[in-house]
């Protein structure tokens, strides 16, 4: 498993252009599994904070209830309506989700997620998690989540990332550039016409 900040290292460029597509939108999705294994999706939000990946969840939402019984995820950027030329490309990130309980670290990472969202269940313009995925097993998720309330404590979960991929068009704009990188095999580039 590799911290966001060992992409960056190894691959300055490439985890700029990740970040990026990530910060273009507030919502992302997050894959994670219920209890009997089949995937789930939900809404999120996400942040890169002090070298990290970070997301967080309401208290007792399902996303989170997944995560804590299997660490597994994949998060997937948002996507806008443009397209053609306009398209900057399609980044995701896989791996596994650590909660994150120390009081000092949440508060410091919910601080520096934007102190406009002081008091709210969100945690920022890019705050953590937000979304209803109209499951059956109790789970509707509603509003950001994410912002430490004492009434209400939140997840606060740190991503070990075990893959990151980034889809964008060729120069010519009439195939695709798929760019992965994991941390045993490093950025490899596929190309698709």
């Amino acid at each position: 498993m590799a911290r966001w900040d060992d992409v960056v290292k190894a691959e300055p460029a490439f985890a700029d252009e990740v970040a990026k597509a990530f910060d273009a939108f507030t919502h992302k999705t997050i894959a994670t599994l219920r209890a009997d294994g089949s995937p789930r999706i939900s809404g999120t939000e996400s942040r890169f904070i002090g070298g990290e990946l970070w997301f967080g969840s309401m208290p007792g939402a399902v996303k989170a209830r997944d995560l804590l019984r299997d660490p597994r995820f994949a998060v997937h950027g948002g996507t806008g309506t443009e397209a053609g030329p306009e398209w900057r490309g399609d980044a995701k990130l896989a791996g596994r989700a650590v909660e994150v309980t120390d009081e000092a670290v949440k508060k410091a990472v919910f601080g520096a997620w934007g102190p406009e969202e002081a008091g709210k269940d969100g945690a920022g313009e890019n705050g953590t998690g937000a979304g209803s995925d109209g499951s059956s097993d109790g789970g509707s998720e509603g509003g950001s989540e994410g912002a430490e309330d004492p009434e209400r404590p939140s997840h606060l979960f740190r991503g070990e990332v075990d893959e990151v991929v980034m889809t964008t068009l060729n120069e010519a704009r009439d195939g695709l550039v798929i760019r992965v990188w994991t941390a045993d095999r490093g950025l490899r580039i596929i190309e698709r016409q």
